[in-house]
């Protein structure tokens, strides 16, 4: 794809304007990262409050009284019972239980918003048309602004331009407005840092952005701190860590599937790939491998698709991300194992040019994450 293929987010004079380095992502212009470089945006984040535009993934509404139990239907997830401003985390899954994309919900009472990935946005739109546009109306936004504000000090600077922001907690969202502009804003983010995400209409969002940087905690962030920052949390990156071929049980998101659609549940089952995915919950099924993290032991960065191996020498898997974390001062990496090998404090090796690593496996996040819980 040719630079002149690409799409521009609403920002994208504002990113030439602050010196950004632009790069091909997901089929747009995106920054990843400004003339303070990678290391200085990750450590302003982890101190203050990074600036990220994230325009380029897919926003979409569901709307309809069987919304819920429709969108629900794709997902291995309580939609249902999610109350009415509350947000939640959610899989789509193909029939193999494989993992289409991960996204994030809001119900906000008359409909349920959905933030997908920008690179899987296109396809997730088709398959959830496709399996459940007879129950409820799908309505993609994908012309909307998306921008997010994290770090600890970004409650500060959000609340002055948006009073009462401070009042959401962690995996919540509301309705507010800035100078007659409609933002939908919820207390989540990508980095494990407290924070903000807030959706408004493309013509706002220059502005806004631009105000927002006018405060004095904040800086503008790049993609590339955006991936170091959520390798330190722990979280997947989608194409890396997860994908088609990985189920929710292999990539340790056990967590995100609520007992209710689980083995037993008052709605137990019901998703795509159901079967193979409660199988596995259940242990009935035996996993082959099992998403962990790892600490290398010697100061060696250890990239995705290296090859990991038992101490015996043994080929047991592959790392999916990999870096020096810039806050944890260590190289860390997530990968898959063998069960047997995803115990915390087992050792593996990476074979990072042909020269052995040695590896650690370790419990996650590897830098400890600060959500506002209230």
């Amino acid at each position: 794809m040719s630079d002149t293929d690409l799409l521009q987010t609403p920002l994208h004079t504002l990113h030439l304007e602050l010196g950004a380095r632009m790069v091909p992502f997901a089929g747009y212009s995106m920054p990843v990262q400004y003339p303070a470089g990678l290391m200085a945006e990750h450590h302003h984040t982890r101190n203050a409050a990074g600036l990220f535009d994230v325009s380029h993934m897919g926003q979409l509404r569901l709307v309809g009284p069987d919304a819920a139990a429709a969108f629900e239907s794709l997902m291995p997830v309580d939609v249902i019972g999610l109350a009415v401003g509350k947000q939640r985390y959610g899989l789509l899954l193909n029939d193999e239980g494989g993992i289409i994309d991960d996204l994030m919900f809001v119900n906000r009472g008359d409909d349920l918003f959905v933030i997908v990935n920008g690179a899987c946005k296109h396809g997730d739109l088709a398959h959830i048309q496709a399996r459940i546009g007879s129950r409820c109306t799908i309505e993609p936004q994908f012309d909307r602004g998306l921008l997010a504000l994290q770090g600890p000090q970004a409650v500060t600077a959000l609340q002055r331009l948006v009073p009462g922001v401070d009042k959401l907690v962690f995996m919540t969202g509301a309705a507010f407005t800035w100078n007659g502009a409609s933002l939908f804003i919820t207390r989540s983010g990508y980095t494990g840092e407290d924070g903000f995400e807030i959706s408004l209409a493309a013509a706002d969002t220059e502005a806004f952005a631009r105000a927002l940087l006018a405060q004095p905690e904040v800086k503008p962030v790049g993609l590339g701190a955006r991936n170091s920052l959520r390798l330190e949390a722990g979280l997947c990156l989608y194409g890396n860590d997860i994908d088609t071929t990985t189920t929710p049980v292999e990539a340790a998101l056990n967590w995100a599937m609520q007992k209710v659609r689980r083995t037993g549940g008052a709605r137990a089952g019901g998703f795509p790939g159901a079967a193979r995915v409660l199988a596995e919950l259940d242990g009935t099924e035996p996993l082959l491998r099992v998403r962990v993290g790892l600490v290398a032991q010697e100061r060696v960065p250890v990239r995705e698709h290296t090859e990991l191996q038992s101490e015996a020498g043994d080929t047991i898997g592959e790392v999916t991300s990999g870096l020096l974390g810039p806050t944890a001062n260590v190289p860390v990496a997530l990968g898959y194992v063998p069960p047997a090998l995803a115990a915390v404090g087992t050792r593996v090796n990476a074979i990072v040019r042909g020269k052995a690593v040695p590896m650690v496996v370790s419990a996650l996040p590897f830098v400890p994450n600060r959500y506002y819980r209230g």
